[in-house]
């Protein structure tokens, strides 16, 4: 493995939490947006997440995490794997240049290739008449809370069910009474809303991740904001529902994934 060069500023530090103000401040400075997982944006708009900065004021480099999910913006050179290590596990979202980093402070980084999709224009389907679907409200939380353990992290990055349902960003189907399908803003920009959708087991191809995703579409248009898309290149079941809500694709990414196993599709 080749030797990464010294950091910009080294010894001994730690990581500076900024305050959602500091964080704020920072937007010109590390945006303009752009489709996919939207870290930073999602914890400025919500205040769901942190934002750490290797100095203040003036930070060469971000480390920002919302739910498990990473952003490293600036210079990698401004830190050091003593510096990340105790901060990170899960989903990394970096320019390449940071996995010389990544690899230093953790050893096995895996590279999970990623799909980027964005609704260009709305897209107007058929209402699915079949079911019962609507937008989730406060009083929907305990319909989310029983959702099954493999389904519940469509709520992590609102904080759980509570904040998800509260949100007035997602979309369910219901059968019988049961809630079995949502879809949400995973991501909350300013311009875009990353998508997320779940359906339980059992009642996976009925089209309902397709329905309540195209509401969701059609509820992110009227704020004003652009729907995103992101899946792997084998989740080919995702890759459909994106191309019949009209997604095109916008490009190849790749994430960085440290210390858990890389979903399957």
């Amino acid at each position: 493995m080749a030797k990464r060069p010294s950091p910009i500023c080294g010894g001994n530090r730690h990581l500076i939490t900024l305050t959602l103000q500091q964080t704020a401040s920072l937007k010109t400075r590390f945006l303009p947006e752009r489709p996919g997982p939207l870290i930073l944006p999602h914890v400025m708009q919500t205040g769901l997440g942190s934002c750490r900065v290797n100095r203040w004021p003036d930070p060469q480099a971000l480390l920002v995490e919302t739910a498990g999910n990473y952003a490293f913006l600036g210079d990698p050179q401004a830190l050091e794997p003593a510096d990340i290590k105790p901060h990170v596990q899960g989903f990394v979202t970096a320019d390449e240049a940071f996995l010389p980093l990544l690899q230093d402070a953790f050893g096995d980084v895996i590279v999970w290739p990623r799909l980027i999709f964005v609704q260009r224009r709305p897209l107007v389907l058929p209402e699915d008449t079949q079911h019962d679907i609507r937008r989730l409200e406060a009083a929907d939380v305990g319909h989310l809370r029983r959702l099954s353990p493999e389904s519940q992290w469509i709520a992590k990055t609102w904080g759980g069910p509570e904040g998800l349902a509260s949100s007035n960003c997602s979309w369910g189907a219901f059968v019988d009474g049961q809630l079995i399908s949502v879809a949400c803003t995973f991501f909350l920009g300013e311009m875009f809303e990353e998508i997320g959708v779940v359906t339980e087991p059992s009642y996976r191809g009925l089209g309902l991740s397709t329905a309540c995703a195209a509401a969701l579409c059609r509820d992110i248009w009227t704020r004003g904001h652009r729907p995103s898309w992101t899946t792997s290149p084998d989740n080919l079941a995702s890759i459909r529902v994106a191309e019949k809500l009209g997604f095109t694709l916008d490009r190849h990414d790749q994430l960085f994934v440290v210390g858990i196993s890389v979903p399957t599709a």
